[in-house]
Parts: structure tokens; C-alpha cells; sequence
């Protein structure tokens, strides 16, 4: 079986990187458990799973056809076909440690040469959920619906109210056929669900409206004050959700996001990454529900810096989403050189060249817009696409992973440290499989 592919295979690749990972926290699962052994070797299974995800094939029913008649999959299987309840029952209940392994591929590739942390480039993309975006509903659309239908399930209830009276003159106490009507069942359940949503909105709400007092009276009483006052005083955060916000009923925790330069919506998480020049290897990632990239840089700094033992990228870039004048600061304290757009440029437009000394009193928007002006900062920045923009492509569309398998934020966070892994070892593979570093 081992003669059926030629050795420079990914196949062979994958078997031998895996060999050298430490699996303890999955292997440690099955010490001392009652049952006997696991029905297929834990090494064997996260290969098989690596592999998948590596060739874009996450579904665990395809996986499955796969051992079957697939010649790399039997190789990985050595001919065993783990059904897809147990692939998907194992990739769902070790998860978390799937994950973890981002970080040992990550050293790997550190090992042979490929995270160099001259330049580093952030970036985001919208992915989507698990969970369609017809099935969000507003929160203005929830109060609307839930008085509909509380209205309907009093009527219901009435009813039958009415015809259980009847059935009892009719056939007496204590019979059959007083069950509640299945219309009513729908609409108590749809009810429950709404009025759940609604719950979780306004506790969000509260929670935001709790974060934000300090800011805002710290805004009150600057503007209180002021002498001469102007402009409109700061508005009070309400505690209630905005009409406008949604949930949406099969995941949660996903939001709505604008997607393809906001020309679409997608009901999703925004996906993070920072990324390493020399070989395009994800260093850092990170999912959140917020849809503008403003509050993911210390994240994803703090991240790369717990990733690689507190070496930290002497140059970052990022596009106009990242920009603000707290961001700046920060990178500026950490001593990396950053080069941030600090407004959209239409397609096509050039920045102009940066003329005359800088002014003493320019502000941090200033000078960072005048650094991307001069020729350093251009050709800098110019890399940015390059670097970063790649990796979302050959994750989306070479390897066609555009939709997470799981739902929850915690979830989908493990299985894009899972995507971006793999995403990582391709790139050592193609930079040499026989070597392998220990």
C-alpha cells in the first residue's frame, strides 16, 4: 500500500509531521477509560482529519466515501473506514486540541526557516456560519412578531379551552383528545424562541450600556465644562437594543457582516490573521463577532507575541479598517514600525507625494497618512496585499473552505486555528517535505 503514491506524496508528509506532534491532550482522554481502547487510533484519526481540511474536504460523510475510494485516504486509514459518526464525534469532542496543534506546526515552520518577522500584515475576512442569514430576525421584528403571536396563542387557547368544555359533556372527565392542538404547539415553541432571542439582546444590550458609562460620563463632564458650549452633548448609552440588531435563531452567535467590500451581507464571524512575508505563514489568528477590524490589533499583536516567546514583527501593515489613533500609539509603544492606511483610496487612485517638513502640531492620523505618502511607506505598503491577501484566497477558494462546520464563537475560532494550521503546513510541504524539522 505504502508503494502506491510516489514518496514525496502530502499523504506520506502529513503521517511522518503528525508522528512528531504531541497528541496528549486528545491521548490523555482515553487513559484509564472504562470500555476498552478507542475503535481507531487517535494519530491515525487527526491525520485523516489534517489531511482533510488540507485537501478542502471537511464534511465527514464525503471523509468517509473517501477511505473508500480514495488511495490517499486508505493509505492514511490503512484501509480502515471510521463511518462519519465517528469522524464527526471525534473532531467535535477534541476540537479544542485540534487546535492547539496550530502552534506546534507554527514552531515547525519557524524550525525550517519560514517566520523571518521582518514584515507582518493583518487582515480580516468574512466567514461564513454555520446557519443562514433567513433565519435572523431584528430585534424592532421580534417585539412585532412576539405580540402577534402572543395574541394567536391566546386565541388558540381559547379554542381549545371551548372544545375541551364540549368534549367533556360529551364523552366525560379524564378521556383522550385533550391534547394541545399541534398549531398551538408551533406557535408556543416559535414563541418561546423569540421571546429567548429578545432576552439575550437586551442582556447584551445592558452589558454594552454597563461598558460604556464611564466613557460616557467622562464625555458629559468634559462637556459640561466647556465654555461656550457647541455641538450636541453626549447621548446617554439607553440599554436597550438598537431595533435594527439581530440574532439569528440557529447560531447565535453569529452575526450579520457585511462582506465583499459591504456590496453583500453574510450571516458569519469576522476571521483574523496575521502573516508572515517570508512564506505567507498565519503567526496569529483570532474570530470575533465585531464586523470592523479597529479593536482586533492588540489581539492579534498579543497573540503573536505569546506564539513566538515574545518576539514581536519590526513592521506591520493593515489596511484603513485597522486605523486609529489608539492603535498607532500602541505599536508605537511596542516599537514596531507600523504603516496603517488611514482612509480608503478609490480603485485606481494614487496617493500623493509627501512635500515639506511635518508639521509640529500634526495630529497621529497626520503623520501616519504622510508616512504612507513618502517612497518608503508606499513600497512598504504595497506589500501588504501581497502577504496577507493571498492566504484567504488559497483557504477559500483553492481549498473551497468558505463556511465553518460548527456553531458558536468558541467553536469557530478552534476550527480557523484548524484551517490556518493546515494552511501552514502546505506551505512547509511545498517548501520541502523530505526535511522535516525536529
Amino acid at each position: 500500500m505504502n508503494k502506491w503514491l510516489p514518496e514525496d506524496d502530502l499523504v506520506y508528509f502529513i503521517m511522518d509531521v503528525v508522528d512528531k506532534l504531541s497528541l496528549q491532550p486528545i491521548l490523555r482522554t482515553y487513559e484509564g477509560a472504562r470500555g476498552g481502547q478507542p475503535p481507531y487510533h487517535p494519530r491515525m484519526m487527526v491525520s485523516l482529519l489534517i489531511y482533510a481540511y488540507c485537501i478542502g474536504l471537511p464534511s465527514s460523510r464525503k471523509i468517509e466515501q473517501a477511505t473508500y475510494h480514495s488511495i490517499p485516504f486508505r493509505i492514511l486509514t490503512a484501509d480502515q473506514h471510521p463511518d462519519h459518526d465517528t469522524i464527526a464525534a471525534f473532531r467535535k469532542r477534541h476540537l479544542k486540541a485540534l487546535a492547539g496543534l496550530f502552534l506546534q506546526v507554527l514552531q515547525l515552520c519557524q524550525k525550517a526557516g519560514l517566520v523571518k518577522l521582518g514584515h507582518v500584515a493583518l487582515d480580516g475576512t468574512k466567514f461564513k456560519a454555520n446557519a443562514s442569514k433567513r433565519k435572523a430576525m431584528s430585534y424592532g421584528r421580534m417585539e412585532k412578531k412576539a405580540q402577534e403571536l402572543k395574541a394567536e396563542v391566546d386565541r388558540l387557547l381559547s379554542q381549545a379551552a371551548t372544545a375541551d368544555r364540549d368534549e367533556d359533556k360529551l364523552y366525560g372527565k379524564g378521556k383522550r383528545g385533550d391534547e394541545l392542538p399541534k398549531e398551538l404547539r408551533f406557535k408556543q415553541s416559535r414563541l418561546q424562541k423569540i421571546e429567548e432571542a429578545m432576552m439575550a439582546l437586551e442582556e447584551e444590550a445592558k452589558r454594552e450600556a454597563e461598558a460604556q458609562k464611564a466613557e460616557y460620563e467622562a464625555k458629559k463632564k468634559a462637556y459640561d465644562e466647556k465654555t461656550g458650549r457647541r455641538g450636541r452633548p453626549p447621548k446617554a448609552p439607553s440599554g436597550k437594543p438598537d431595533s435594527k440588531q439581530q440574532r439569528n435563531f440557529t447560531d447565535p452567535e453569529s452575526r450579520i457582516m457585511p462582506a465583499s467590500g459591504a456590496k453583500s451581507f453574510v450571516q458569519g464571524y469576522n476571521c483574523q490573521a496575521a502573516v508572515d512575508e517570508k512564506a505567507q505563514i498565519v503567526i496569529a489568528t483570532n474570530v470575533t463577532q465585531d464586523p470592523n477590524d479597529k479593536l482586533q490589533v492588540k489581539p492579534l499583536i498579543t497573540e503573536i507575541d505569546n506564539n513566538l516567546n515574545g518576539q514581536l514583527p519590526k513592521r506591520v501593515s493593515m489596511d484603513s479598517g485597522y486605523f486609529s489613533e489608539a492603535n498607532c500609539n500602541y505599536l508605537q509603544e511596542k516599537e514596531i514600525d507600523a504603516y496603517v492606511a488611514t482612509a480608503k483610496l478609490k480603485h485606481g487612485e494614487k496617493p500623493l507625494a509627501a512635500r515639506g517638513r511635518i508639521p509640529k502640531d500634526a495630529t497621529v492620523k497626520e503623520r501616519m497618512a504622510r508616512k504612507l505618502r513618502t517612497i518608503k511607506g508606499r513600497l512598504t505598503y504595497k506589500l501588504r496585499k501581497q502577504i496577507v491577501e493571498p492566504v484567504f484566497g488559497q483557504i477559500k477558494e483553492a481549498r473551497g473552505l468558505r463556511r465553518f462546520s460548527f456553531r458558536g464563537l468558541a467553536n469557530c475560532q478552534a476550527e480557523w486555528d484548524l484551517m490556518c494550521l493546515t494552511h501552514n503546513l502546505l506551505k512547509l510541504f511545498r517548501h520541502g517535505s523530505a526535511q522535516i524539522p525536529c
